[in-house]
């Protein structure tokens, strides 16, 4: 059996920036990995240039539970100093819409970068294994006991840094929920968070010719709203506006009869717009005038569904409010999502009040720590995730 000081599980973005921060304090660091490759997720993101961060990073940008406890970690380690630690390596990045930060290349030199700072702290990294059973004992020096396809170890500290469920075919899995449920801890109900929602059977014919259709929208649910553009598919809605409200919808509230409020054209007063119209154009078939303003396969398709068929100067101001609500006010009711296989993240995880918000560790386990988004803190689309993974697993760094 080998010991370890530190054994991690999960070779991703918070179990590696965890293994580096603690090989900088002479730590020896075992990460345990089932994937053929480390980093696996970061390779995907950004479509493959990695969003890694966000200029505005507040716990704003988070759910969870508890909404204080990604505060502490995410002061303590910032996207200026990842930004730092890029340009230790020469890693060219960029800033899209909305503080975003991108890598110039590929999401590679990020994982590149993250192999290199574990090779120079003295990392040892064991890919193509599988965790068998774990084991604990409070008074052994060596706390946990692990068993694996490629051997046994101990270690003094365990960190669980394994994900969520988002991505099956990456090998997501929920291990690391398991583990904390054999260790006593609660976990939060878990959804598939940033993911596009499914139309009803009913709906779906009605909005079957939109696929394709594009345009920026606001949506509106339970308080929350964003303005993106929205994308509609053959199964539904998409796009980073809907990929964003996902994240707050649950399909239990839609079966209670909850809906999305969707505004079309946000930046418009649609209403007065129309009225301004009537009173130039009073012939004009009013889908025409719509036409102008957004894709006209959308507009034919919402004017048949409410039989707006007549030109402006047949609608008095009564019935113009009512035709503007129906682009402006739609309220829209999603059957489901397209679950965890398109799911950026994973919604819900081990219970935060289980730990300690400076350690990261389980207040019920001395030396058991979880890390990343095995936790409920779940961030909003824009590099907010890979943000708490940086943080997060700083913050365990410092400890285990």
């Amino acid at each position: 059996m080998t010991d370890f000081d530190v054994l991690i599980i999960g070779a991703s973005a918070s179990g590696l920036m965890c293994a580096i921060e603690a090989g900088k304090r002479g730590r020896n660091v075992l990460v345990l990995d089932h994937a053929a490759k480390a980093g696996k997720k970061i390779r995907i993101s950004g479509g493959g240039r990695c969003n890694f961060s966000n200029y505005d990073v507040s716990a704003s940008n988070y759910l969870s539970d508890n909404k204080h406890f990604c505060k502490s970690a995410l002061s303590r380690y910032q996207y200026y100093d990842f930004l730092s630690l890029l340009s230790e390596h020469n890693i060219p990045w960029h800033e899209r819409e909305h503080g975003q930060l991108f890598c110039d290349r590929s999401a590679n030199d990020i994982i590149q970068m993250l192999l290199q700072e574990c090779n120079k702290n003295r990392i040892k990294i064991q890919l193509d294994t599988q965790v068998n059973s774990i084991e604990y004992s409070e008074t052994e020096l060596f706390k946990f006991n692990i068993t694996s396809s490629k051997g046994a170890y101990q270690s003094h500290s365990l960190v669980v840094a394994t994900g969520g469920l988002s991505v099956p075919k990456m090998g997501a899995s929920d291990f690391g929920l398991r583990l904390a449920k054999q260790f006593g801890l609660k976990i939060i109900t878990t959804r598939p968070g940033l993911v596009p929602l499914c139309y009803s059977t009913k709906d779906s014919n009605k909005y079957k010719e939109l696929s394709g259709i594009a345009l920026e929208a606001e949506i509106t649910y339970e308080g929350h709203s964003f303005k993106e553009n929205l994308l509609f598919t053959h199964k539904g809605i998409s796009g980073p506006v809907v990929l964003q409200i996902s994240s707050y919808w649950k399909v239990e509230h839609a079966r209670m009869g909850e809906s999305l409020k969707i505004k079309l054209l946000p930046d418009l007063d649609l209403e007065q717009w129309l009225l301004a119209q009537q009173a130039q154009q009073e012939k004009v078939l009013v889908k025409n005038l719509l036409s102008r303003k957004m894709p006209r396969r959308l507009v034919i398709c919402l004017c048949q569904i409410h039989s707006i068929d007549k030109a402006i100067n047949q609608y008095d101001a009564e019935e113009i409010r009512i035709i503007a609500a129906i682009f402006q006010d739609w309220h829209f009711w999603p059957d489901t999502t397209e679950g965890y296989r398109v799911a950026e993240v994973t919604v819900g995880g081990v219970d935060t009040n289980e730990l300690s918000s400076k350690t990261m560790q389980a207040k019920k386990i001395a030396g058991l720590y979880f890390i990343g988004e095995v936790l409920d803190v779940t961030g909003h689309l824009g590099g907010y995730n890979f943000q708490w993974a940086w943080s997060s697993g700083y913050a365990a760094g410092q400890f285990v």
